[in-house]
């Protein structure tokens, strides 16, 4: 599946891939979803001239495996990361896994930063790290669930579970457009978050935030030493001065909104609060399992943020529309 024009993608022909090595697997992804940034680059807002294929969320069967892979079989269900890692560098084994030193920087599926790995909207994907990047989905996930295990919803669990461990009870506050913020707000809550304000001017999101226990506001003036920790994840650099001027004092503040505009922060008055802002791309490999130990607990239902289940054959006319979080689905023999 290739991007080639604003809210326009075709399907291209592509010689299969095969194992070239022993640590290799080839997966069939068969519950695919957009990612928040696959929806900024379908609307004309990327960074990178199009043509390339898109995807970088899924769960996929292993249809071939190298011999010296271990961790997945043929026929298994896997969670494929967004970043290619080795699993073996030193970046790698300090949990760094966007940031994999065997690969070219930056490299990854659904955009041709750092090699062209190909999207996971593809029919067949090479896997070059089976051992390292695959996660078998457990017994009793939906795929459909955990399509955006990949990325979305175990980097949502890094943004607030991390911190909510050592400031239980902390007020949480979400700025937020797309699935992001409201699997944010599921999380929060089931772990222990005392106040959680969601801030979007889409109803609808807002209904689900409000379903998982939100207070919710479709704009919002700073609140002065409101929140103990925000997240931002709109990429609008005003809404992250939003965020971090109703922080609390030695507050946190988690940005993963996809930057691609310039913007100015309030840097004196995050000096005088005292504020620790992170805006990074996320090392989710690291925390998958986490993620999806927590969905086994049964205290979330990321189920609620996906908007549509689609076919496989749908994905050109389908994907370019304003959907929150569509998932495409297929069946193999």
């Amino acid at each position: 599946m290739t991007y080639v024009a604003r809210r326009t993608v075709e399907w291209r022909e592509a010689p299969d891939p095969g194992v070239r090595s022993a640590g290799e697997a080839i997966v069939a992804p068969i519950a695919a979803t957009s990612c928040d940034v696959d929806s900024m680059i379908l609307a004309g807002h990327g960074f990178i001239d199009p043509p390339f294929a898109l995807g970088h969320e899924c769960v996929a069967r292993v249809v071939d495996a190298g011999d010296a892979v271990t961790a997945v079989s043929p026929g298994d269900l896997a969670v494929v990361p967004w970043s290619i890692n080795c699993g073996a560098c030193d970046h790698c084994r300090a949990g760094l896994t966007a940031r994999c030193g065997s690969v070219p920087h930056m490299a990854m599926y659904g955009a041709p930063i750092g090699g062209n790995w190909g999207g996971l909207f593809s029919d067949l994907v090479r896997v070059p790290y089976a051992d390292a990047m695959l996660v078998p989905l457990p017994a009793g996930l939906d795929r459909v669930a955990m399509a955006s295990a990949s990325d979305n919803w175990s980097l949502s669990w890094r943004l607030v579970a991390p911190h909510l461990k050592t400031r239980p009870g902390a007020r949480v506050l979400v700025v937020a457009r797309g699935s992001i913020g409201l699997y944010v707000c599921d999380i929060a809550r089931a772990l222990g978050a005392s106040d959680v304000l969601y801030v979007d001017p889409d109803p609808e999101h807002r209904a689900l935030a409000e379903s998982y226990g939100a207070r919710t506001a479709e704009t919002l003036e700073p609140i002065r030493h409101g929140f103990d920790l925000a997240v931002e994840a709109t990429g609008r650099v005003d809404q992250l001065a939003l965020a971090v001027r109703s922080l609390a004092p030695e507050g946190i503040c988690e940005s993963a909104g996809n930057h691609f505009r310039p913007g100015e922060l309030p840097l004196l008055d995050m000096y005088l609060t005292g504020v620790t802002l992170r805006i990074a791309r996320d090392n989710v490999r690291a925390h998958i399992p986490d993620a999806l130990d927590l969905a086994l607990t049964g205290k979330v239902a990321p189920e609620r943020v996906v908007s549509h289940v689609l076919d496989w054959e749908q994905l050109p006319d389908a994907l370019p529309e304003n959907h929150l979080k569509p998932v495409f689905v297929r069946t193999l023999d």
